[in-house]
């Protein structure tokens, strides 16, 4: 199986600066060329290594808008995309998709503004919402907007770029939207790429998953991610993960 999208390359030698934001940043500083997995690839690293940075860049330069949506959404609410996807050179596979979507957590309450102005516009078609179950994005709890999203508006044969989508999922919809990218993948011959925190989301079978730290930018296994093993040992014990963490952080006494 190909997928949509092969790798992508920094263009290195166009990068204006490597002092300059985001090519400062260690994970993209780093950056060569780097392999997508046909299936599912994670980005995983702390706030501020560049994960959501580098997603976005990847969803424009696929074509994506820059605050969400499929590739027909042009909106811009106040543009804020780094100039990194202008440096990217995506590998296409022999096969296009068929459609698509890009998920960002920050911006998906635009998104749903959007897609009412467009259906509050004279003279259109179908209306866009039944795309989307029919129903408002604002007029339901974030998490149930996002799996109406992904249980309505994601097809097969899609490109799926996603960041951080468990920011408004619990668990067992965190579990709920596995078992969607499992049928959209293994039936449906989607490809998944996403930037995540969740343990939950990272232990799709199979995945590929790249840490993104002040060290740069590497391949990792999934019981090797800090996101695992600080959940492990916490689970493990959490009485005693406390116990400990409280005294380490407990203030000298004067």
């Amino acid at each position: 199986m190909h997928g949509f999208l092969r790798s992508l390359r920094l263009e290195r030698d166009r990068v204006p600066s490597f002092d300059e934001y985001p090519f400062r940043i260690p994970a993209i500083r780093d950056l060569d060329e780097l392999e997508l997995d046909p299936k599912c690839t994670f980005l995983v690293g702390d706030n501020g290594t560049g994960k959501s940075t580098l997603i976005e860049a990847i969803a424009v330069a696929a074509g994506f808008n820059a605050e969400g949506g499929s590739k027909s959404f042009k909106f811009a609410t106040r543009s804020s995309e780094s100039a990194l996807h202008r440096y990217l050179r995506l590998a296409r596979g022999w096969k296009r998709e068929r459609d698509g979507f890009f998920l960002r957590a920050e911006s998906y309450f635009n998104l749903g503004t959007q897609i009412e102005a467009l259906d509050a516009e004279p003279g259109g078609g179908p209306p866009i919402i039944d795309s989307y179950g029919g129903r408002s994005l604002h007029e339901q709890s974030h998490g149930e907007s996002f799996l109406a999203l992904a249980q309505h508006r994601f097809h097969d044969r899609s490109l799926f770029v996603l960041d951080e989508p468990e920011a408004a999922l619990s668990p067992s919809r965190q579990l709920t939207m596995l078992a969607i990218m499992r049928d959209l993948i293994e039936r449906g011959g989607s490809q998944f790429i996403i930037a995540t925190h969740s343990p939950i989301l990272l232990a799709y079978p199979g995945a590929r998953i790249y840490l993104l730290d002040a060290s740069g930018l590497r391949q990792v296994e999934y019981e090797d991610t800090e996101h695992y093993q600080i959940t492990r040992t916490f689970l493990q014990s959490p009485r005693l993960f406390l116990e400990r963490m409280f005294r380490d952080d407990k203030p000298p006494e004067e």
